[in-house]
């Protein structure tokens, strides 16, 4: 082989060692681009999701438990099973609303007028033959007035002969009553309910132990003749006290019909019999009480006889 053969063959060695370096490198340099865009792509969406997720997290009470990816796995499980904090949050929402509803509930029982929707109201008229001999009723038998001399009255184991009370002739033995007394023409008095079978002679203890429930009005200070008693505070002087009966529930309330104020409320009471209703007046502050007509603006009174005991 020539000298200038050799150095051909050389040459043409170079150029296609030249041709197959810049073809290796252009490969190179077109594969670190693609990985490069690859990057940039997934760094773009890497943002983009980071962006939505932390949208979704300040709308999401629960997101902290269930970081909620559109369209991922988390997402569907978080919006198919309740969380535990969502349950809790639930829970204490509704235990929240139910405490609420409760506190309404109490309240309601609070005012008479609510009251008055879910009680019956009864014309109680006066029982002539329980009066004490100092108690003059009227003709109707809806007022009682204290008179100092006493009626020559036909003898009666009905009749009270130690404190001036009368009873009405009303025996109510089931459902949910009420009635009102007019009491701003009695410097003193008592009202309330008592068993028909209570002790009318000789010594007389107005407590629910002995078959009374009752509220007392005496030397301007309101009682309710528990036992011992309780001292009661009233907002405004009582012009009418309403009395609500619910025999079932053994409940007993009072309230003042001029506010519409709550005055007292035996409870939890377990009744055994017929329940009338109680009037007394005090000798040494005579006056009148007289039973308020129940009539068509309650609903329609209903009238409760002796035979219905």
């Amino acid at each position: 082989m020539t000298k200038l053969s050799k150095m051909m063959l050389t040459a043409l060695l170079i150029m296609v060692l030249f041709f197959l370096n810049q073809v290796t490198l252009e490969k190179v340099t077109r594969e670190n681009e693609r990985e490069k865009a690859h990057e940039r792509t997934q760094a773009g969406r890497a943002t983009e999701r980071e962006g939505e997720t932390g949208s979704l997290l300040s709308r999401d009470p629960n997101a902290g438990l269930h970081p909620r990816i559109p369209g991922s796995q988390s997402e569907l499980k978080a919006n198919t099973q309740p969380t535990e904090s969502s349950m809790c949050f639930k829970e204490d929402h509704l235990e929240e609303n139910g405490f609420q509803q409760e506190i309404a509930w109490r309240k309601a029982q609070l005012y008479p007028d609510w009251r008055k929707e879910e009680f019956q109201a009864v014309n109680v008229t006066l029982d002539e033959d329980t009066a004490h001999p100092s108690l003059l009723l009227s003709e109707n038998r809806r007022q009682v007035t204290w008179q100092e001399s006493h009626q020559d009255l036909s003898s009666s184991t009905q009749r009270f002969d130690s404190l001036p009370c009368v009873l009405g002739q009303q025996h109510i033995s089931s459902g949910r009553s009420f009635w009102e007394v007019k009491v701003k023409d009695a410097p003193s008095w008592d009202l309330g309910i008592c068993l028909n079978n209570v002790t009318r002679k000789g010594m007389v203890t107005l407590s629910p132990q002995h078959g009374f429930w009752a509220i007392r009005f005496y030397n301007r200070e309101y009682w309710a003749l528990t036992s011992p008693e309780t001292c009661l505070t009233v907002r405004e002087i009582p012009h009418c006290v309403g009395i609500f009966l619910d025999y079932e529930d053994g409940d007993v309330s009072f309230y003042n019909m001029t506010d519409g104020s709550h005055i007292f409320s035996f409870t939890k009471n377990t009744f055994s019999g017929a329940l009338r209703p109680l009037l007394r007046l005090w000798s040494s502050a005579p006056g009148t009480l007289t039973i308020c007509p129940m009539g068509e603006e309650n609903g329609g009174a209903i009238n409760i006889t002796e035979q219905e005991k």
